[in-house]
């Protein structure tokens, strides 16, 4: 598998690190030492679990058939049975396990406080679909765990709105939580991970054991490309505004890199029945959403957003436009993230399953 855009060297990653004021050596202390003081955080999977890692490996499961025009009126896609068909599909092929909750019994644990992630700043043209988020639920409750102890989360309302979750006739099991930080329910200490900025993670994400995030594949702005790391990261904390300078590198990796994050997640599952290659994070064009039709699985966010990195370029280039690297945007913090032993960045290192369901 060959990245279309550049590939950025150890030598060229380092200096481009040290003129931002950032030495690659100093990433490791720095993080480290914003752990100091959260102790009551830096929690462990329940006593004898241990959650299933499988670092570099991505599944991508796709359907078959026709899709539909995206953009019609109450279009809804994908439909609950192929959502759910393509997730366990997926799931199963990443777990060795028959099932979808065999499978999610690898990542989480009956003790386990769950919260998970999607993503909805988009609008519902371009969001975490509800008939995907609902099985994943729906697994977590048959292996065990208390309703009540699962929250399906966003930072804004308009954004969970946007997965349609809690909307009428998409409910999801009873006493399942569904909740919104604002950018301002967070209840820890502060934490300087970088520059000496004072940083909180949300509440949701904090009282959390095991965190899944179920994030898209999507053009940005300042970043470039975004998926399982940011969504992760800013979507999480309450001064996300505060972290975009230096095309958000080295901050996305250093956020994500901190043992409250780290100690917490179990998994990443991408909606890309739909993918978004330009003019992002905010759907300001709908011709730059198209249809991609899979589920992707994986519990290295680095090596599952090196693949939407490569899925967003080639998308570009189908429609006449450069690649990120060459327009400037390359998400350079996917690289930092595996300097900081994040995950698989090296493209001759990933395993892709690509299966069809």
């Amino acid at each position: 598998m060959t990245h279309p855009g550049n590939t950025l060297s150890r030598r060229r990653f380092v200096g481009g690190v040290a003129a931002a004021g950032l030495a690659c050596s100093s990433l490791f202390d720095r993080v480290a030492n914003a752990a100091s003081g959260v102790d009551s955080l830096l929690i462990r999977p329940p006593k004898g679990f241990v959650p299933l890692s499988i670092p570099g490996k991505v599944v991508k499961a796709s359907g078959k058939g026709d899709f539909p025009s995206l953009m019609q009126p109450n279009q809804i896609w994908p439909k609950s049975e192929v959502a759910r068909r393509l997730l366990e599909r997926a799931m199963t092929e990443l777990t060795g396990e028959s099932d979808l909750v065999s499978s999610m019994r690898r990542f989480i644990s009956p003790s386990d406080v769950v919260a998970i992630k999607p993503n909805g700043i988009a609008g519902n043209a371009m969001s975490t679909s509800f008939e995907l988020i609902l099985p994943v639920v729906e697994a977590c409750v048959a292996i065990g765990v208390p309703p009540e102890k699962i929250t399906v989360y966003e930072q804004y309302p308009s954004y969970l709105l946007s997965t349609r979750v809690g909307a009428p006739k998409y409910m999801l099991p009873s006493g399942v939580r569904t909740e919104t930080h604002n950018n301002k329910d967070c209840t820890m200490s502060s934490v300087a991970i970088y520059e000496g900025i004072s940083t909180k993670y949300c509440r949701q994400f904090t009282e959390a054991t095991a965190v899944i995030t179920m994030g898209l594949f999507k053009d940005h702005s300042i970043c470039g490309y975004t998926g399982a790391l940011k969504n992760t990261t800013h979507g999480n904390i309450n001064n996300p505004e505060a972290h975009h300078a230096h095309y958000a590198n080295p901050q996305i990796a250093m956020l994500y890199g901190h043992p409250i994050v780290t100690r917490r997640m179990r998994l990443h599952i991408a909606d890309v029945f739909k993918l978004m290659y330009d003019r992002g994070p905010l759907l300001k064009d709908p011709n730059t959403v198209v249809p991609h039709g899979a589920v992707y699985v994986s519990t290295d966010p680095v090596a599952l957003d090196t693949i939407g990195w490569i899925e967003v370029d080639k998308e570009r280039k189908r429609h006449g436009r450069r690649i990120l690297s060459e327009s400037g945007r390359a998400p350079s913090y996917i690289e930092t993230a595996s300097e900081l032993g994040l995950g698989v960045r090296d493209v001759n290192r990933l395993r892709l399953s690509e299966i069809q369901a």
